[in-house]
């Protein structure tokens, strides 16, 4: 067999992995998948030859590119290109890198299922992670996720090992407080009324709709998701339900979604996003505003993840 194609097998061996570790930094498929082609695209680069511990190089370099997309994402200043060396792999020991299910600290799911999210806590938990710094969210995805050693952890970071102890710990307290009873009802609440919506807009029942609600709603829409092209604000029950049932037919092809951290509705036509619905829900499970996002700069800047119906 060429090098090449050793390559190419060895690397299909722990692309679930990879992809479980970018999913879990980065909280999109998308963008998971793109980290996992560009660690590819490294190690083809590579002289590998010296390498001794090939799943805890690919997991180091897909760390270290995830890193920079979430430095990215917050204008903060990334790691550069310097990716593992063969002498650093050569004397590492590493993790045990393989398929779904071998860290000991939790299963490498696939990353597909981890993008539905079907439990409140763990919708909490991606919240939460949103929240973290890029380095906390490292630190705590890579050691308490992947049971990855603090030391090597440090190299990702370029930071000391006690440093990157301390990131981790301070993720973890933040962590814990999503599977509080308070953020579990918090979500679980949204998630019923965000679906009781869709499914009284996919119906066009107009009666469902204005049930859930609240008597001074507002409805807010950018100028890409007016009709005449300008921002518009509406208030009022009746308006707010009959421009929902009217909109029957898009909401058919709409699904729910996690937006910046609460439950929302995104229509996504043939995979490419067009509108997406903010929902604020209050604690007597009534709709107060609904924020309509079709603006292509406002849609890039969302944080969003599918949730099924």
């Amino acid at each position: 067999m060429a090098d090449s194609e050793w390559l190419a097998v060895a690397f299909e061996e722990h692309r679930d992995h990879l992809r479980a570790v970018a999913y879990r930094l980065l909280g999109s498929v998308t963008d998971a998948d793109d980290a996992v082609q560009d660690t590819w695209l490294r190690l083809t680069g590579t002289d590998t030859s010296a390498v001794d511990n090939l799943g805890g190089w690919l997991t180091t370099v897909v760390a270290r590119v995830s890193l920079n997309m979430l430095r990215s994402r917050r204008h903060e200043q990334p790691v550069g290109d310097s990716w593992p060396g063969t002498w650093e792999l050569a004397a590492s020991t590493g993790s045990p890198v393989g398929p779904p299910g071998t860290s000991t600290a939790m299963p490498a799911a696939d990353p597909e299922a981890e993008a539905v999210l079907a439990d409140s806590v763990g919708l909490a938990l991606l919240v939460v992670l949103d929240t973290l710094t890029p380095a906390e969210r490292l630190a705590f995805v890579l050691h308490d996720m992947f049971a990855m050693p603090f030391t090597e952890v440090a190299d990702v970071l370029g930071r000391t090992p006690e440093a990157t102890r301390q990131l981790a710990s301070r993720a973890r307290r933040r962590v814990r407080g999503a599977s509080s009873p308070d953020h579990t009802a918090d979500f679980a609440r949204q998630r019923e009324v965000a679906t009781a919506f869709l499914a009284a807009a996919r119906g066009g029942d107009l009666s469902a709709l204005i049930a859930l609600l609240d008597p001074e709603v507002t409805l807010r829409a950018d100028a890409g998701a007016s009709p005449s092209g300008r921002a518009l604000q509406r208030q009022g029950v009746q308006m707010v339900a009959h421009g929902a049932a009217a909109a029957s037919s898009r909401a058919e092809h709409s699904q729910l979604a996690l937006v910046d951290g609460t439950v929302g509705i995104v229509f996504a036509p043939a995979g490419r996003l067009q509108v997406v619905v903010k929902l604020t829900v209050s604690a007597d499970r009534k709709i107060t505003a609904m924020d309509v996002i079709a603006d292509s700069d406002r849609l890039r800047g969302l944080k969003l993840a599918i949730l099924p119906d």
